[in-house]
């Protein structure tokens, strides 16, 4: 029996605002079910991704730096979509969507994942694509 799903969210996920007192700010990213949180840092000039994933989708918030972000369906001849993402911003990629991420600045990044992102269970879902171009935005 499948779960039933909601829209799928658009590329660029807006956060609601923080709580903010006294004490300081409280930012709540998600409200979703997750099985994998990881924070990966990059240096400027970094690439990640050229991949796919099968079935798992992840959220990614840039805590700090800027980055590219292209993405396009899995198998497309198209040029990829791509987006410029920068500190505080968060973005969405869905199942079954290559993508890759040019790293234009030394950054954090936390990556929420609906799968476990354990060795085994990342490869069992992660298919490996050649280098996305990373097209100028338009």
């Amino acid at each position: 029996m499948s779960a039933k799903r909601g829209p799928v969210p658009s590329t660029l996920v807006s956060i609601r605002p923080p709580f903010v007192d006294e004490r300081g700010a409280i930012h709540n990213l998600l409200d979703l079910p997750i099985s994998s949180v990881a924070v990966i840092t990059s240096v400027a000039g970094a690439v990640r991704g050229n991949h796919y994933h099968k079935t798992d989708h992840h959220y990614c918030w840039l805590q700090s730096g800027e980055m590219r972000y292209a993405h396009r369906p899995a198998g497309s001849r198209e040029a990829p979509e791509v987006w410029t993402i920068t500190a505080g911003q968060m973005f969405y990629t869905p199942p079954q969507y290559e993508h890759v991420m040019l790293f234009t600045a030394a950054s954090v990044m936390f990556a929420f994942a609906r799968h476990p992102r354990d060795m085994v269970n990342y490869e069992a879902d992660t298919v490996r694509i050649p280098p996305l171009a990373l097209a100028p935005i338009g």
